[in-house]
């Protein structure tokens, strides 16, 4: 039987085309530089064929070499599924796990997760990563992401998602807006106000828009920032009103005096907060039982009761 590729190799040869240099890849390898070029060296020896082009200036990934890579890939995850399925049979929820998570909920959440899973699972060690949604996705299905807590729903055939909660939204303003007045206002109330929103990339921005063009609102953004707390600040400074998830008041509307944060009546728009992970991931039972411990667990915010 011809000899085959060993699984080192096929490391070697992923790191190298990701780092585009043999010293970091050889330095992600925890190995010496001449090990992984000998290591490559041997690859191509094996497979009769060049899969790097080697100069001075830069490495090159061959066309064969970068089909190679897509390969090994796929190899070494289901090298890694294989030994997380094992494990997880033994002793379900312990070890790594990398965690992603969307800007408009890890400063809000996070602190309460990460304490409930180190009483719930203590041998578990989340590696958090926050990010926008969409590059959450495409590092899920890289396989740099195991699991991600984002606003759903998602349009990915590769991924699977579970609802934890529903995060209800508020209309943020100055204390002298006319809305101030009412104990609860109707979507349909904020269709003339100037509204501040964030920029694009994030999701809160686009179910914002759906709340707002539901209203009636046809206008354009007047500013776009790129976190809550820059729009509750321009909210403060009397430049506009927006809308914020329930979840956030307790950070961001600190400052009672400088903002005044109104109920909407039913039905009340919300955004669904849910755990997604790979459909292919042998750990998927693992996280469902870790969605419904956090289910049970979370108790966001909640405003009063609507009319």
């Amino acid at each position: 039987m011809a000899a085959q590729p060993s699984i080192k190799q096929l490391k070697y040869l992923v790191a190298l085309a990701e780092t585009g240099h043999f010293g970091r890849a050889a330095e992600s390898c925890f190995i010496t530089q001449p090990s992984l070029s000998s290591a490559i060296s041997e690859l191509e020896n094996l497979l009769g064929a060049q899969l790097v082009e080697r100069n001075k200036r830069q490495v090159l990934i061959t066309a064969l070499g970068q089909e190679v890579v897509l390969r090994a890939r796929s190899i070494l995850h289901d090298v890694d599924e294989l030994a997380l399925m094992a494990h997880a049979a033994s002793e379900p929820l312990v070890g790594p796990v990398r965690f992603g998570v969307i800007p408009t909920i890890g400063p809000y959440l996070l602190p309460d997760v990460i304490g409930r899973l180190r009483t719930g699972f203590p041998k578990l060690q989340p590696f958090l990563r926050e990010d926008q949604t969409g590059k959450l996705i495409d590092l899920l299905l890289a396989g740099k992401l195991d699991i991600a807590l984002i606003a759903l729903p998602i349009e990915e055939n590769g991924l699977e998602d579970m609802e934890l909660f529903e995060d209800r939204f508020v209309f943020a303003c100055s204390p002298d807006n006319p809305l101030t007045k009412k104990k609860f206002i109707d979507i349909d109330d904020i269709k003339d106000e100037k509204l501040l929103l964030l920029e694009d990339g994030h999701c809160l921005r686009d179910q914002a828009l759906e709340i707002c063009h539901r209203a009636g609102w046809s206008k354009s953004a007047n500013f776009q920032a790129n976190s809550l707390s820059t729009l509750v600040q321009m909210v403060a400074a009397g430049i506009g009103s927006t809308l914020l998830p329930e979840m956030s008041l307790e950070v961001e509307a600190r400052r009672r005096d400088s903002i005044a944060t109104l109920p909407f009546r039913n039905p009340v728009p919300v955004r669904r907060i849910g755990l997604v992970w790979r459909r292919s991931s042998a750990r998927k039972g693992e996280y469902r039982k870790l969605g419904n411990f956090l289910r049970s667990a979370l108790h966001p915010c909640r405003a009063s009761d609507v009319a």
